[in-house]
């Protein structure tokens, strides 16, 4: 896994990454719920939507809005297992391990909470 320091520095760098913020439903709905449920919801969908070795639409199966985690998934990389690969170097092909699921939901952790931080 990576060191998420530097992670964060890489993805600041990316023009496509760094326009992701939670904005209008998915930020209400974040400070609604609180992050512990929507964490919660982050490790259903990992589970559900990257673990398999095998996607069959993968590149395509996470949303760009509708919820707070599918927003933080695109601003992390963590949103197909290809970009996981390219930015993460979790190789595709394989199931993820429940670090790697752990490291994920580290990474996007971060980036919610970071948002919260900048709204108040």
């Amino acid at each position: 896994m990576q060191d998420l320091d530097k992670i964060f520095e890489g993805l600041s760098k990316s023009a496509f990454r760094r326009k992701f913020h939670l904005q209008g439903k998915d930020l209400v709905y974040l400070q609604t719920k609180g992050l512990p449920t929507v964490i919660a919801h982050a490790r259903d969908f990992i589970a559900k939507r990257l673990a398999p070795a095998v996607i069959e639409n993968d590149g395509k199966q996470t949303p760009f809005r509708g919820h707070p985690v599918f927003v933080a998934q695109h601003a992390t990389a963590c949103c197909c297992r290809g970009c996981l690969e390219k930015w993460h170097k979790i190789p595709k092909g394989r199931a993820l391990t429940s670090d790697q699921e752990a490291y994920i939901i580290k990474v996007l952790e971060r980036w919610l909470q970071n948002e919260m931080e900048m709204d108040s």
